[in-house]
Order: C-alpha cells, then sequence, then structure tokens
C-alpha cells in the first residue's frame, strides 16, 4: 500500500478580528481562530514597528500555550499600528475619536505597519515582518468625514477607514508591497513564512 500523505501542522489564526478571518480563508487552507489575551498597550518610548511587531508574536506565543503536550502547530499573529507624524493611532472605538482621527489625517501621509508573526509551536521558533503600507489621505470637509463614519462605523480599526469598503473614497494613493497588508494580514508575506514552514499550501490536499 502508498504511504498515506503526511498530515500538514494545525494551522491556528490568534485573532479576534473578522477582516483577518476573511483574508485568511482566501488561502483555502483549514484553520482554528482562537482569541488572545494580551495587553495591547504600547509601551513608553515604543516606536509604532516595534509595537506592532512585539504585539503580532505576543498574540502568537498566548495562544500557543494553550496547545496540548507534543502538538504542532503554526499560529499567525498579526497587529496593526498607524502612524503620522511620529504619534499612533489606535481603534477609535467611538464616533467622536473615529471623526477626530480623520481630521487629523486628512490630506496628510499616514503610514500603517502590518506586523506578521508565524509561531511554529515544534520548533519554538518564530518568522516576523514589518509590511508598511503608505496612505495619503483626501483633504475632506467634516460632513463627508461624519457621514462616512455614519455609512460604515469602523470603530473597530486604525485610522478609522475601511479600504477595502467606503473608505477607500476618503483614499488619494496607497502605496504598498502587499495589497492585503492594509486590511489587517498580509498574504503575500504569511505565503512565504507558510511555505518557508514547510506547509503545503500550494500542494494537492
Amino acid at each position: 500500500m502508498p504511504d498515506s500523505p503526511k498530515r500538514p501542522p494545525r494551522l491556528i489564526l490568534a485573532s479576534s478580528s473578522p477582516y483577518r478571518r476573511e483574508l485568511l480563508e482566501r488561502l483555502h487552507v483549514p484553520f482554528d481562530v482562537v482569541v488572545p489575551a494580551i495587553d495591547e498597550t504600547p509601551l513608553a518610548g515604543e516606536t509604532p514597528e516595534a509595537t506592532a511587531l512585539r504585539l503580532s508574536e505576543a498574540k502568537a506565543r498566548a495562544v500557543a500555550t494553550g496547545l496540548g503536550a507534543g502538538e504542532r502547530a503554526l499560529v499567525i499573529g498579526s497587529d496593526q499600528v498607524a502612524t503620522y507624524d511620529g504619534l499612533q493611532i489606535g481603534k477609535p472605538g467611538t464616533h467622536d475619536k473615529a471623526l477626530a482621527q480623520l481630521q487629523a489625517m486628512r490630506g496628510r501621509e499616514v503610514l500603517f505597519h502590518s506586523a506578521l508573526c508565524l509561531f511554529d509551536s515544534a520548533a519554538d521558533s518564530v518568522q516576523t515582518v514589518d509590511v508598511i503600507t503608505r496612505v495619503r489621505f483626501r483633504d475632506l470637509p467634516d460632513a463627508a468625514l461624519d457621514a462616512y463614519l455614519r455609512a460604515e462605523t469602523p470603530y473597530d480599526v486604525a485610522g478609522s477607514a475601511k479600504s477595502e469598503g467606503l473608505g477607500i473614497a476618503l483614499l488619494d494613493a496607497i502605496h504598498s508591497d502587499d495589497p492585503t497588508a492594509l486590511v489587517g494580514l498580509p498574504l503575500i508575506a504569511l505565503s512565504r513564512m507558510l511555505l518557508a514552514a514547510g506547509y503545503p499550501l500550494l500542494e494537492a490536499r
């Protein structure tokens, strides 16, 4: 009898974000979702890149601690930090805070740091990368910004604009090596990491 194909390691997305879940589904691979319990507060004096990278790895490692003894899994952690003029921009949470964010960013270039971590529990090793997206916002009046927020309520995303939705109308230009990075999960980088870890991403399953 021919040998049965080797079963690929379990794939886990360490995130509560529905946007990251939808992106990962594009790769047509089975995966579980586990929400990590970590403090996402930036450290004093920490750069946006360092914050995003630290939190992406912390999310992956936090979920990996719940694995069974001897179980191999590849855990995906990701975090996004937006910044302009050296200031970090988080998730607004409310309409008023989102409006203040958009008012501050209009006519400006904003950098989005989309950090990604792939943690291999068997090897206790990580692959990490920070994918930077440069976004220029249109100089729009308050009424337009308010109308957008009421239409899409993007209060759970850094920068208060969903580029995959109506938020694209707020933007003048997007520059990135990975078009999925701005949405929250850089799939080009993730595919590279999965293949490097030996995951059969492009093999018949």
